[in-house]
C-alpha cells in the first residue's frame, strides 16, 4: 500500500492514511512517529517509514497524541515487536491500557447516523479496525517535563478535553505544532472547512476542549499538523480563534 507522505517542513512528515494522520520527526536514521493511525494502517505505516528513509526498527520512541484507537492502533505492535516506547501525558496512560474507554460508543454513533457523514465514517472506522483492542501492555508517560529528547525535540502540550490526557507536540524551532484532536482541519463527519473542532460527539469534555484552544493561542508558529485533515498554514494562534468562532 503507497502512503501519502507530505513533508511540511524540514525533517518533519505528515502521513495521512484512512481518515487519521500521523506523523513521522526524522533526524539522520532516527525517527520519532507521532500517533500510529488504525491496526487497518498497518502497511501504510510501515510504508511512510520506508519512503521518508526510515524503519520500525529506527523508531527511538512513539509518542501518542491520545488513546483513541486510530492513533494508538499499531503502538502495541510496534512495542511488542520492536521494544519501541510509547510514551503518552500521565493522564492517557491508563486510558492507553484500556483500564477506561473515552471514545465515543455504537449507541452515540446510531442516534448521530442522521448527520452527513457519519454512518458511511462509522463503516469505515469497522472495516479498519476501530473497535478491535487496541490496548498498550506497558505505556509510559513522558519521562521528564518539556522537551522530549527524541528526535525533533516535540513539546508535548497538555490540551484536554477531547481525552483527559490529550496532548500536542510543539516543534518550536519549525514553528509546527501536531494538534493531534484537540484542532483539525477537517473530518469525513464535517462539513466545514479549516481550522475547527471534531463534531460534539467525539470529545470526552467538549467544553474543556473548547477551552483548550486557548493553549495553542501561546504557541509560536505557522504550520498545524492536525489528527485529522490537511495541514493549515499561517499563525497557530488565528487557527485556534478560527476554530473557536466557527464553534459557537
Amino acid at each position: 500500500m503507497q502512503a501519502d507522505v507530505q513533508e511540511v517542513a524540514d525533517g518533519i512528515h505528515l502521513v495521512r492514511g484512512s481518515n487519521t494522520n500521523w506523523v513521522i520527526l526524522t533526524d539522520g536514521d532516527a525517527v520519532t512517529l507521532v500517533d500510529t493511525g488504525y491496526p487497518g494502517d498497518r502497511e501504510a505505516l510501515l510504508a511512510s517509514l520506508t519512503a521518508v528513509g526510515g524503519a520500525p526498527e529506527a523508531i527511538a520512541a512513539v509518542i501518542v497524541t491520545h488513546a483513541h484507537s486510530d492513533h494508538l492502533g499499531n503502538a502495541e505492535f510496534l512495542r511488542s515487536t520492536y521494544g519501541t516506547p510509547v510514551y503518552l501525558h500521565e493522564a492517557e496512560v491508563p486510558h492507553a491500557r484500556r483500564e477506561f474507554l473515552h471514545q465515543v460508543g455504537v449507541g452515540t454513533v446510531l442516534r448521530n447516523g442522521w448527520r452527513p457523514g457519519v454512518l458511511p465514517w462509522a463503516v469505515h472506522a469497522i472495516r479498519s479496525g476501530g473497535t478491535t483492542d487496541t490496548r498498550v501492555t506497558s505505556p509510559e508517560a513522558f519521562p521528564a517535563p518539556g522537551a522530549l529528547d527524541l528526535p525533533g525535540g516535540p513539546v508535548p502540550v497538555h490540551t484536554p478535553g477531547h481525552t483527559l490526557g490529550h496532548c500536542a507536540y510543539h516543534l518550536p524551532a519549525a514553528g509546527v505544532v501536531i494538534s493531534g484532536d484537540a484542532l483539525v482541519s477537517g473530518h469525513p463527519t464535517s462539513r466545514k472547512q479549516g481550522p475547527q473542532l471534531l463534531p460534539a460527539m467525539f470529545h470526552h469534555e467538549r467544553e474543556r476542549a473548547l477551552q483548550s484552544l486557548a493553549l495553542f493561542e501561546t504557541l509560536d508558529g505557522d504550520v498545524v499538523v492536525p489528527g485529522h485533515g490537511p495541514v493549515h498554514r499561517g499563525d497557530i494562534g488565528d487557527a485556534a480563534r478560527h476554530a473557536r468562532g466557527v464553534d459557537v
